[in-house]
């Protein structure tokens, strides 16, 4: 059952490179998933976003102030159409509901984004395996898989309804970054991210007969309000924070991500990266796209040939 709605309904601009798409952003609360949910309907695309903090029902075990309502009120901001809806996305019935919902309200879904984590709040870095909190460790992993897969098994039937529909899902890292175990992170956290990717490819197969897509994208080193947070700044003076932490120059907004979400989504010719992860540092030259401060920050590339050269190696040989 889907509960908590807050309609985000000013019309928006006719003739947006999305016009005429639905789109799902699971994972729509805060960070990321809130400035793809907010780009997609700046782009035109009506949006369903979805989370669990909620005005009315109270904040998610992750115990942020955002709220569901919040993203709804930027869509509605940024002259979009879309619904917030309060979803807990390891609930298989209340994920059911929610295609159902935007199937009789539109027949038809053309992007799916799953970006439904918040794991980290279970993460201790630095530990082994045997180390880590092994509850909270088996919590990440049911927050950062199992929803996943709860949501595009409901969701895909739909959106192969019609072709060239198209699955984001989110991660953190490329390809070739998480090629080797990531161990500063630890084992659960490496372990949905390799996840992630790894579901990217099944359903890029499973969907190619369809003419539909699926894309992993990963951010780089993310401003989002925890992150902002943590270093005691706020994005209009981010840069202070680089005072402290030369590297966090490299820092990029959610808005940046977003904007690489929507340049995959309006591309005729988004087949080309199925099965893939793309980060947003590596498709901005490529579809002349620019962070809200007109740069093009490209981290993945930074930590391998700046940050992380200054890190010693340790006993494994993994900086």
């Amino acid at each position: 059952m889907v509960t908590n709605e807050a309609r985000a309904g000013t019309p928006h601009a006719p003739g947006g490179v999305l016009e005429g798409k639905v789109a799902l952003v699971a994972g729509a609360t805060r960070g990321a998933g809130r400035a793809i949910a907010v780009e997609l309907a700046r782009a035109g695309a009506v949006v369903y976003a979805t989370g669990r903090s909620s005005r009315t029902a109270g904040r998610s075990e992750i115990n942020r102030p955002e709220t569901i309502e919040e993203t709804g009120e930027l869509i509605t901001a940024a002259g979009g159409t879309g619904t917030a809806l309060r979803v807990d996305h390891l609930d298989s019935d209340q994920v059911r509901d929610l295609v159902r919902r935007i199937d009789r309200d539109h027949g038809r879904l053309d992007v799916l984004v799953n970006d439904i984590f918040g794991g980290d709040t279970y993460a201790q870095f630095g530990t082994t395996l045997w180390e880590h909190d092994l509850s909270g460790g088996l919590r990440m992993l049911r927050m950062g898989i199992d929803t996943h897969a709860i949501t595009s098994h409901h969701a895909l039937p739909l959106l192969i309804r019609r072709p060239g529909g198209l699955v984001i899902e989110m991660t953190d890292g490329t390809a070739e970054y998480n090629a080797a175990y990531r161990h500063h992170e630890g084992f659960y956290y490496d372990l949905v991210k390799a996840a992630v990717e790894r579901m990217t490819l099944a359903q890029s197969h499973e969907l190619a007969p369809h003419g539909a897509s699926a894309v992993a994208v990963t951010p780089g080193w993310l401003r989002s309000e925890k992150m902002l947070e943590a270093f005691g700044v706020a994005e209009d003076n981010w840069r202070d924070a680089t005072v402290n932490v030369p590297h966090f120059c490299i820092a990029e907004s959610p808005v940046y991500v977003a904007r690489a979400v929507v340049a995959l989504a309006a591309d005729p010719d988004v087949a080309r990266w199925t099965g893939k992860v793309v980060s947003s540092g590596q498709l901005a030259p490529l579809y002349g796209f620019t962070d809200t401060d007109g740069t093009r920050p490209d981290c993945w590339r930074y930590l391998v040939e700046v940050q992380d050269r200054d890190l010693p190696a340790d006993d494994t040989g993994y900086r």
